[in-house]
C-alpha cells in the first residue's frame, strides 16, 4: 500500500473510494512515566515517549492500511496524522487519509 501526503498520485488518474482512518491510545509503563518527570527538571528528549507515540503512529497506520485494502483501495492519499493527550502518560494517535484505486 502506498501512501502519499499529498492529494493525487503524479501521473496517475485515481478514483477516491472514502475516508479512512485508524486510531489507538497508547499509554507507558508506570516507572518509565516517573523516569520522564525526573527527565524534565534537567531538560533533553523523553526517549519513553518518542518510543510510545513512534509504536502508537506504527499500529494507527496499519490500522488505516487494513480499512484501505478493506475497500480494494490501492493507494491513500493525503495523509495525515494527529495526536492529543488523554491523560498523564497516554496520548491518543489517528492516522487519516482518503482510500483511491489508481486507474
Amino acid at each position: 500500500m502506498k501512501l502519499y501526503n499529498i492529494d493525487r498520485i503524479p501521473g496517475a488518474e485515481i478514483e477516491a473510494l472514502g475516508l479512512v482512518r485508524g486510531a489507538v491510545v497508547q499509554s507507558k509503563h508506570v516507572g518509565k512515566d516517573l523516569m520522564a518527570s525526573f527527565k524534565t527538571l534537567v531538560g533533553g528528549e523523553l526517549k519513553g515517549y518518542t518510543e510510545m507515540l513512534t509504536e502508537a503512529r506504527q499500529i494507527a497506520t496499519k490500522r488505516m492500511v487494513d480499512e484501505a485494502e478493506a475497500l480494494g483501495a490501492d493507494a491513500i492519499v493525503n495523509v495525515r496524522y494527529s495526536s492529543s493527550s488523554i491523560m498523564s502518560g497516554a496520548a491518543e494517535v489517528l492516522a487519516y487519509g482518503t482510500a483511491v484505486k489508481v486507474k
